[in-house]
């Protein structure tokens, strides 16, 4: 066999006879059948493999690439095609008393598993259906199932994700009496579970976020949220600022937080229904998403510290409006 371009043409040739040329991609991965030794005579053809003892037959000192039989595998990927990645696992882990509490007295959460340590069963008692395997584990297999950061408290499910409406089923529904909450690149899982948990203590309608830039809402999420992951309506969508056009066509009035205006909350001529949006910790709201509201308001401070964590501006500015639902 006669080399002339390891990374383009091999010529494969018998008794100084040419019987094949195989050419190849730098990145292609082939099947060979060789001659094995310097004797044409020996006919003991094998295939090459890299890494693989016949190699060592190749009269040349150079090695081929990754070689497989299957030609779908030899195909070169276009430049620029990412690699798929894995589908997540469809169950969601809560944990937490009253996180784990609340998804089992939801009649529209499917529980799969329930995990908990002797005094964790003994805290849910009564609250397991029949029909849910549970098993009774000590606490450091639950801290390494999630991690050490998360505070159990002896309980963990795994649950199918709740089903959630849509946006037009969510403004097409009777006028609510609290605001839908919209949430603009709010990351952090600590802040998006206090904020659930807001919205739920104030009669929030819901929650819309994007699927890119939200994390899951189980896990810290949910723990946070403290069950309110169970009572508020989570809505995703594709664009944040077009489902605002979308609740404008609705009738709802957007009011956004932002602590650099200068109308309060507090004295704004709000109506129903109404939709509060809030931004991302130390960002706010985006420039697209303060366009789309009817109305940029801050809630009012006194003190030193002009401007509040995103989980408790949305406290206070969603007790504000309950008062105005009250006027």
């Amino acid at each position: 066999m006669e080399k002339r371009d390891p990374f383009c043409q091999l010529q494969i040739k018998e008794n100084n006879q040419k019987i094949a040329v195989l050419t190849l991609a730098p990145a292609m991965s082939v099947a060979v059948m060789c001659g094995e030794g310097e004797d044409s005579s020996k006919k003991a053809f094998q295939p090459i493999r890299r890494g693989g003892p016949s190699t060592a037959h190749l009269p040349c000192s150079w090695r081929l690439p990754a070689l497989s039989l299957n030609p779908m595998k030899n195909r070169r990927k276009p430049a620029g095609r990412k690699k798929t990645r894995p589908a997540p696992s469809s169950l969601e882990k809560i944990y937490g008393v009253h996180a784990v509490s609340a998804a089992l007295a939801n009649p529209e959460r499917q529980i799969s598993d329930v995990f908990a340590t002797r005094n964790g069963l003994a805290r849910l008692e009564g609250s397991i259906e029949p029909d849910v395997t549970v098993t009774e584990v000590r606490p450091d297999e639950l801290t390494r199932r999630l991690g050490r950061d998360a505070v159990h408290q002896g309980v963990m499910i795994e649950a199918a994700s709740l089903a959630q409406p849509s946006l037009p089923e969510i403004l097409a529904g009777p006028p609510p009496p609290g605001p839908l909450l919209v949430l603009d690149q709010i990351t952090d899982p600590h802040n998006l579970g206090a904020i659930l948990r807001s919205a739920a203590a104030f009669g929030a309608l819901g929650a819309v976020m994007t699927h890119r830039n939200s994390p899951p809402l189980d896990g810290v999420v949910a723990k946070a949220a403290s069950g309110a992951v169970e009572h508020v309506p989570v809505i995703l969508v594709a664009n944040l600022a077009r489902a605002l056009d979308e609740m404008g066509d609705a009738g709802f009035q957007r009011i956004g937080l932002d602590s650099s205006t200068e109308h309060p909350l507090e004295t704004a001529d709000i109506s129903f229904p109404c939709a509060l949006a809030l931004g991302a910790e130390h960002k706010g709201l985006r420039r697209l998403t303060q366009e789309k509201c009817d109305l940029l308001c801050r809630v009012t401070t006194v003190g030193s510290i002009a401007s509040l964590n995103v989980s408790n501006a949305a406290a206070v500015a969603l007790h504000t409006l309950a008062l105005h639902t009250q006027d």
